[in-house]
């Protein structure tokens, strides 16, 4: 009976072996499979930006204040920032299709728990499902799994113009819904977008991206606590590598002035620029617009000519005065100016940190490291907010802008003196 049972694994083993090599040695299918990951992670931020046009108005409805906003994005920084490394290191184990499937899953009852907030308290409790949501490191992964070294970077910022994609139909959606139907008809009709967006993964999504199927049908104790989700020791060994505890400095410091600017962006429209949803949507657009010029058309050919350190450089000096003219702007127009520089550094500064990070590690971790990368921008999400918020109510938006270009002008002068570098790893 034993051999018998014994033969049924190994068969299921080699099952999963000629399945993982289907999918990602034939370059057809890796192409299918990129092409619609695309089309999931534009769906995803589109039902993201979405929630964008209508959490701000509804927390405003509720009674919330500039200071408790901040509380509830806090709150969602701080549940991302526990899920994502967890949830990169369950991609990696049980690959694409159930991280993906978990993300929409989650992105559901997100959604339908915002439609039925009538309380302050349910505004929190809406968001706890984010512990899960992370279709953008999931996609992150399939694409670092099937791109080749060389053109991760490009492949990696064509999720950039997703992005965008999502940015401007989200935002302009989310206007137009929560306007016309209200807040709860938009939560609903994100809940119905994201059902579809499972429908995708569920469809088209291979069970593994990896290049590597599982050698073994039988793990020692050690090998099956090294398979575990919640094994800290096995996604923080990642900072090891050459290169990564580096690159992971920089991109927290240099980033979190701009993550700053980010997450009061919403307070900032609604009391500083005084607009309306509608608006802030058509704003969120032309973010979206610029986002899709820059990654799509611009990036790749950078990547192509330049190396990665010094683009990296590059995108911390432009943020640097980008903070420095956000301490000065004025009105809607300035601001509207200083979009092109600032989607420019973020998503040259994001591509290239990501590319150069999961370069740094084998492809089997591709997906923790992903998660790893996620974590960082939740921090900035958990820290920005309370830091923001303390920022903008005592001495205005000017100073997120002081202390970005300060911020920034200090790291570019330390990469001067010391490269990042790191090591191309390989299974």
């Amino acid at each position: 009976m034993s051999r018998r049972g014994g033969g049924e694994k190994t068969e299921t083993t080699d099952e999963t072996s000629r399945e993982a090599a289907t999918n990602t040695t034939d370059q057809p299918n890796k192409m299918k499979v990129i092409n619609v990951v695309y089309i999931i992670a534009a769906l995803d931020i589109t039902w993201m930006f979405l929630q964008f046009s209508v959490t701000p108005y509804l927390a405003k409805k509720l009674g919330f204040d500039t200071l408790w906003f901040g509380y509830l994005q806090t709150t969602v920084g701080l549940v991302q920032l526990l899920g994502g490394p967890l949830f990169g290191r369950f991609a990696d184990l049980f690959g694409a299709r159930a991280a993906l499937s978990l993300s929409c899953s989650a992105t559901i009852v997100f959604f339908l728990l915002l439609a039925i907030a009538n309380h302050p308290a349910m505004l929190f409790v809406h968001k706890l499902p984010t512990v899960f949501m992370h279709v953008l490191p999931a996609s992150q992964m399939v694409v670092a799994d099937l791109s080749e070294p060389e053109k991760r970077a490009d492949a990696l910022s064509k999720l950039g113009l997703c992005f965008g994609v999502g940015m401007i139909v989200g935002s302009t959606l989310g206007g137009h819904l929560s306007k016309h139907y209200g807040e709860t008809f938009a939560a609903c009709f994100g809940a119905a977008g994201s059902a579809f967006s499972l429908m995708l993964v569920l469809k088209f999504i291979p069970k593994t991206t990896k290049v590597q199927a599982p050698k073994t049908t039988t793990d020692s104790a050690a090998e099956k606590k090294s398979k575990s989700i919640f094994n800290v020791g096995e996604i923080t060994r990642l900072m090891k590598f050459p290169g990564v505890t580096p690159t992971f400095v920089v991109k927290v410091v240099a980033g979190l002035p701009s993550g700053i600017f980010q997450v009061m962006f919403s307070v900032i429209a609604m009391e500083f620029f005084k607009l309306e949803p509608e608006q802030n949507g058509y704003l969120m657009a032309y973010f979206g617009i610029v986002s899709m010029v820059v990654q799509g058309g611009v990036i790749g050919r950078l990547t192509a000519r330049y190396s990665e350190s010094s683009l990296l450089l590059l995108a911390i000096g432009v943020s640097a005065f980008v903070g420095l003219a956000q301490a000065y702007m004025q009105n809607v127009f300035q601001f509207c100016l200083i979009v092109l520089p600032m989607m420019f550094s973020l998503s040259v500064f994001n591509v290239i940190t990501d590319s150069m990070l999961t370069k740094s590690v084998p492809s089997s971790d591709t997906g923790t490291m992903m998660g790893l990368c996620s974590s960082v921008q939740s921090l900035l999400r958990t820290v920005g907010p309370t830091i923001g918020g303390f920022l903008y109510v005592n001495y205005g938006v000017s100073s997120i802008g002081f202390i970005q270009f300060v911020v920034n002008i200090a790291v570019f002068m330390f990469l001067l003196q010391r490269p990042l570098k790191t090591d191309e790893q390989k299974d």
